[in-house]
């Protein structure tokens, strides 16, 4: 891995409400971005991801928020297109106007249950104010403000985590992560080793495949269990609209590495990918690039 920055012609941005129990994060590509995803979860919220499709019209897309409150935080969007819209910014119509793009995705996070505290069309302006080309700001904040890990044993044995972010350059071209880590399951090390998981009654961490080998049965979806890990992948190399779909499913890669289990019916797993510039890099190698970053983010979104 390398040192951990942002691509040239990208912005990322905190909102994170004042009770700190949810919060939005915006990826702003102002100047345009070729983008793809991949959808693997069993229960996403997800807004304008149809416009990412291989077999979708060329177009860029100008910016990817992450939220919590679960679809009502889809809302916080509609603030991220106004703004990019007040700047001019936007994918050129035949009558002249500019219409933004921004592709979305939710976590159901304890921000959810407050019809009065979830991220909205404010919100998601207020995080574009923040945004900036720094190394965006990591653990309870933003999109992961609310976020936690092992939901097997209930919300009493959560592991709280966050948003982390990584940076990968072994493809010669630099490929940026961030990741919101809200998993079912627990976030491993590349060793194994549990970072954020399940605890149960003595507050021993355990795995989800040892719990249900002894018997444990996972609630049905409620009482703050439902689940998904978001992840944004950046790169300034040059790609075009089936690579970054490429990009985004060997990143999926990269989240199946650092979470146990992955993608399950219960969790919303998305991964986007957004590329913005013209460094040359072979595909294969970008790719395995994405996955490592995408997995470093994973886990450095687990408590430090």
């Amino acid at each position: 891995m390398t040192a951990t920055r942002l691509p040239d012609g990208f912005l990322v941005g905190h909102w994170t409400h004042p009770a700190g129990h949810t919060g939005c994060t915006v990826v702003l590509a102002p100047g345009g971005a070729t983008a793809g995803a991949e959808v693997r979860g069993g229960g996403p919220g997800t807004r304008e991801t149809d416009v990412l499709a291989p077999s979708s019209a060329p177009r860029d897309v100008h910016g990817v928020l992450l939220t919590g409150g679960s679809a009502f935080g889809l809302a916080a969007a509609d603030g991220v297109v106004r703004w990019l819209a007040e700047r001019d910014h936007g994918h050129l119509t035949r009558s002249g106007v500019r219409v933004p793009l921004v592709p979305a995705a939710v976590v159901f996070d304890a921000g959810a249950l407050d019809p009065a505290g979830r991220p909205d069309a404010a919100a998601g302006r207020a995080a574009c104010d923040a945004a900036s080309a720094a190394v965006p700001g990591r653990g309870p904040v933003g999109a992961g403000a609310g976020v936690a890990a092992g939901k097997l044993l209930g919300p009493e044995g959560f592991t709280r985590t966050g948003i982390g972010v990584a940076s990968d350059d072994s493809a010669g071209a630099l490929v940026t992560a961030i990741a919101v880590a809200n998993p079912v399951g627990e976030i491993v090390a590349a060793d194994g080793t549990v970072l954020a998981g399940a605890r149960d009654a003595a507050g021993r961490t355990r795995r989800t495949v040892e719990l249900l080998r002894e018997g444990t049965a996972f609630q049905p979806p409620g009482e703050g269990r439902e689940a998904t890990v978001l992840v944004c992948v950046m790169t300034d190399a040059a790609v075009d609209r089936t690579g970054a779909w490429l990009l985004a499913r060997a990143a999926t890669s990269g989240v199946a590495r650092a979470v146990h289990p992955v993608a399950t019916p219960y969790d919303g797993d998305v991964v986007f990918a957004l590329a913005h510039g013209t460094v040359v890099a072979d595909p294969f190698a970008l790719q395995v690039s994405a996955a490592e970053a995408a997995a470093a983010a994973v886990r450095d979104a687990a408590p430090r």
